[in-house]
């Protein structure tokens, strides 16, 4: 089991920590220790030499094919990391599994493997009673059973709270008697046990371990999808399902903690699989780059090329920088808690904002990636016979998966403004200094001489941001008050602004702790963290105005602009000579440059 423990920062801490401080505190994937190293390369390893050369038999949905790749993962180790060492697991934590999903690479194992180790199994890991753990913990450890999570019900969509399925106490006592049907349930095919909820009365939610073979659990015809077509994913039926009420997972009426707990690991763990096909995505790209020729020229010589290379990468780092950022703190903490459940997930709950944050912008720089790459293959971009195309299509659920994006959104604004009214986000007592910072034009400069050199102008630009955005956040927060949540485009537009200063703010710091440590590799972070602010600004400056422009008074729209343009300025940097630095780099590399 890791021990190692590193400074963990508070929830949101990105919004009113300086760069300079944060640099101090985050954890990057330079800090890994030898262990972790050692796991993440035989994933790549298994990976590799297992499951890639088998693709186009899991993309056919040849039988047997995924759950035998999955048992064989056990085999390796793959599957034990989250589960504690008393019931046949490595209890290596949050962090060190995400570096595992990092590496997964194919679309439709990583859906299967991932829906066992995580929603699958991590419910009986933190809620299942002694009894519960003993027997099935480790049999989904060594993959001799495969675990589903069956949650999603026809015509419930992201009102997971919603749904229908109904459980009923036998006459004896006995057990719980289930009816209802779940929707687009990954491993159903060939799980062994299934996390499911149902309702007892009318009340909330409650959690089942619910084993397939029990009579009355049957499923539907593999769905028919766009992509990831190789994971099974199918309907579930429960009719007349005899539950021994033994298997009743944690508290009754309360699943919906279960639920919602663990899809916050799932987004954090999801964001860390997007991160890992956005570098794949890149690596094929950039190895075409130097195979390709038009007009007498490799096409890694065009500039149009070079920005898409360059690109990508600079939003890939900056969205790894995040994840695993996150991923550190939320193991931390949740160790802090020891083995009080309720006091871990407090403390993962801390972190909700960012799981989210790190699941959205994962998903969308990796449909970035998938479809600048299908641009850079041209029309062979979209034949099967390129791996990219198959990328681009695996690529589209993740926006989808784990709450859609559009509910992560409203996840990431909804709880920074719960906590600012509860007073754990010192928003309110901030704003009056950032008000007359904003208003008088006299932004501080943050960016002192702990920040190397070539980082004062983007570090300084992401600190001018921050404050805008609780600024304008703030002042029309106040306007809408308990109508808040109707205003979802005003929602929407906060989301989207924490979602790239969370992301920049993670890659400035990341940035930072290379140039301070000496890393051989810091010139490189620079640029890649130069790049990503660059981007990001221009993305920062249009919702601060669409945000200003539809929710400020008519007659107050220019003098508000006026004073968030003004405070917020620039960040001036040749673009164009920094993106061809960079994708010398990448081609160099054959794919991401770190």
């Amino acid at each position: 089991m890791t021990t190692t423990m590193k400074p963990t920062e508070s929830g949101t801490a990105f919004l009113t920590t300086t760069v300079s401080e944060s640099a101090d505190k985050i954890f990057t994937l330079e800090q890994r220790d030898e262990e972790q190293r050692w796991i993440q390369e035989s994933s790549a390893t298994f990976i590799q030499r297992e499951v890639l050369p088998l693709t186009e038999a899991i993309d056919h949905q040849e039988p047997g094919v995924l759950p035998k790749l999955v048992k064989k993962a056990g085999e390796q180790g793959l599957l034990m990391i989250d589960v504690p060492e008393e019931y046949g697991g490595a209890e290596l934590g949050l962090l060190t599994s995400s570096l595992v999903g990092s590496e997964l690479r194919e679309a439709s194992f990583s859906v299967a493997f991932g829906a066992h180790t995580t929603i699958g199994t991590l419910p009986i890991v933190f809620y299942g009673n002694e009894e519960q753990k003993q027997k099935y913990l480790p049999k989904l450890a060594s993959g001799e059973w495969i675990a589903a999570y069956a949650l999603t019900e026809p015509g419930v969509g992201s009102d997971a709270m919603g749904l229908t399925t109904h459980a009923k106490l036998s006459e004896d006592g006995k057990y719980y008697i289930l009816n209802g049907t779940k929707q687009w349930i990954s491993n159903a095919g060939f799980a062994d046990v299934m996390i499911a909820f149902a309702r007892i009365g009318n009340e909330k939610p409650s959690a089942f371990i619910v084993e397939a073979h029990w009579p009355g659990v049957s499923t539907g015809a593999e769905e028919r999808k766009m992509g990831i077509k190789g994971s099974s994913t199918r309907q579930v039926y429960f009719e007349d399902t005899k539950v021994p009420v033994e298997n009743l997972l944690g508290e009754i009426h309360k699943g919906y903690k279960i639920a919602f707990n663990i899809l916050n690991i799932g987004r954090l763990k999801l964001g860390a699989g997007t991160v890992g096909g956005a570098r794949a995505a890149l690596g094929m790209a950039a190895a075409y780059t130097t195979e390709r020729k038009a007009f007498g020229k490799f096409i890694s010589e065009f500039g149009m090329i070079q920005k898409k290379l360059a690109r990508v990468a600079a939003e890939t780092y900056a969205a790894e920088s995040e994840v695993f950022r996150t991923a550190a703190n939320i193991e931390n903490a949740r160790r802090s808690a020891g083995n009080d459940t309720e006091g871990a997930f407090k403390a993962i709950e801390e972190y909700a904002i960012e799981a989210s944050l790190a699941k959205v912008h994962g998903s969308e720089v990796l449909a970035m990636a998938v479809d600048e790459g299908v641009q850079i293959f041209g029309g062979y971009g979209f034949m099967q016979e390129y791996p990219i195309e198959k990328a681009y299509r695996d690529a589209r659920i993740q926006r989808i998966f784990e709450g859609t994006n559009e509910i992560n959104r409203l996840v990431a604004s909804g709880t920074l403004f719960r906590r600012v009214l509860k007073g754990k986000l010192p928003l309110m007592s901030l704003y009056p200094a950032i008000e007359s910072r904003v208003r008088s034009g006299q932004p501080l400069n943050n960016a002192g001489e702990s920040i190397p050199a070539e980082l004062r102008d983007a570090v300084n630009a992401l600190e001018r941001a921050k404050d805008v955005t609780i600024y304008s956040a703030m002042k029309f927060a106040l306007k809408y008050m308990q109508a808040l949540e109707n205003e979802e485009e005003f929602i929407e537009y906060l989301a989207n602004l924490l979602i790239d200063l969370y992301a920049v703010d993670s890659a400035l710091a990341r940035a930072t702790q290379a140039v301070r440590r000496g890393d051989e590799n810091s010139g490189t972070h620079v640029k890649l963290a130069q790049l990503a602010t660059w981007l990001a600004f221009t993305r920062l400056r249009s919702n601060l105005d669409q945000m200003i422009m539809t929710n400020s008074a008519e007659g107050d729209v220019q003098a508000e602009l006026q004073f968030v343009r003004s405070y917020v300025g620039d960040y001036l940097l040749n673009g164009v000579a920094l993106q061809r630095e960079l994708a010398a780099v990448v081609v160099e590399k054959q794919g991401y440059p770190l």
